[in-house]
């Protein structure tokens, strides 16, 4: 594990998560379906904490597991968005911006995992 990163913060997929999550979490703030906003923003959530747990796992097994769940989640946080936008919660410009983003780190999160 120490070949990539000596910690979870190095890692740019961990990075790209919390900006994700952070964009989740400011352009959704005032939506008043909590559950969908709950929803997506625990989606967001798990992406980058499942690539922080799974890197202090510390074996390429778990981290791999771990990465797995973060990929999906980034998927279900892509698929939420498109709803957002369905809803009108949020602009197609935002909307679009926030899941280029997520399918940016979806394919950071593959490609990672092929180095393991």
């Amino acid at each position: 594990m120490s070949d990539f990163a000596e910690r979870f913060e190095d890692l740019r997929i961990w990075q790209q998560a919390r900006v994700i999550a952070n964009e989740v979490y400011d352009a959704l703030g005032d939506c008043r379906d909590y559950g969908f906003r709950d929803q997506i923003q625990r989606a967001a959530v798990s992406s980058m904490n499942n690539i922080a747990e799974g890197f202090e796992r510390r074996t390429s097994k778990d981290f791999g597991h771990f990465l797995d769940i973060a990929k999906a989640s980034s998927g279900e946080v892509r698929s939420m968005l498109y709803l957002a936008e369905d809803q009108k919660y949020l602009s197609a410009e935002v909307a679009g911006g926030m899941r280029n983003k997520s399918f940016r780190l979806s394919a950071g999160i593959a490609a990672f995992r092929r180095t393991l």
